[in-house]
């Protein structure tokens, strides 16, 4: 994000507007859902096609999806080569296959056609926002995707906004109304500790899936309730 020269950052605005919002927030989803412990979850580029497969479906469905098309293809290099119908033949109990099978093709293709391979695993030594702008260049891969990858491949201090984020914090006031999802992705980045960024995440998910939900939030017992908007539009 560039800010207007002489402009406060989201998160200094925030902290002048609202002191302590942001740590009083964090302490509260910390009591509820306690610390999620990192740990990388796949190789980069295996995460990077089930996050690809998990667009406008379940996670259930994109595990299947991706499960069926390391069963099909003996590699990256055998998908990237396929028929474009025979991936999406493998993929097809994700959802939206005719559409994810040429975007993954696309990634990879232009992964190998860069790096001579298929491994990610320098992004690891990239700064964040550096390591996102590289991911994103890829067709199809938006911040959210890139984010996912690199916060859950290698630690790195990014915010994917999914609808669950997007929800919980814009309801809270920790992004200003109306911020686009795209734009909340830099935002996020302002407002919440490097070294608290993935905790932030998951119990901000969890919130939205136990707690926030996006028809008849359950306000009562949300522990956030004192200084959120959505309950209060002047809370402090």
């Amino acid at each position: 994000m560039n800010p207007v020269p002489g402009s406060a950052l989201p998160g200094a605005a925030l902290e002048r507007e609202r002191p302590g919002l942001v740590t009083f927030v964090l302490a509260a989803l910390r009591d509820l859902y306690g610390v999620p412990d990192w740990a990388p979850r796949r190789p980069p580029t295996d995460e990077l096609v089930l996050t690809i497969l998990s667009q406008h479906t379940s996670d259930l469905n994109a595990e299947r999806a991706f499960n069926a098309l390391v069963a099909r293809f003996p590699g990256w290099d055998a998908v990237a080569r396929a028929p474009v119908e025979a991936v999406a033949s493998a993929i097809v109990g994700g959802g939206l296959a005719q559409q994810k099978a040429p975007r993954i093709q696309a990634a990879l293709r232009q992964i190998h056609a860069e790096r001579g391979d298929y491994a990610l695993d320098f992004l690891g030594t990239m700064e964040p926002r550096e390591a996102r702008d590289w991911l994103t260049r890829l067709d199809g891969v938006g911040p959210k995707t890139a984010s996912v990858v690199l916060l859950f491949c290698f630690g790195l201090p990014l915010m994917p906004v999914d609808t669950h984020v997007h929800r919980v914090t814009s309801r809270i006031g920790l992004i200003p109304p109306r911020t686009p999802a795209e734009r909340a992705h830099d935002t996020a980045l302002e407002v919440f500790p490097r070294e608290r960024m993935y905790e932030a995440h998951v119990n901000l998910i969890t919130h939205g899936r136990r707690t926030c939900s996006a028809r008849n939030p359950a306000c009562g017992r949300c522990p956030v309730a004192p200084r959120c908007r959505y309950v209060d539009p002047v809370a402090p």
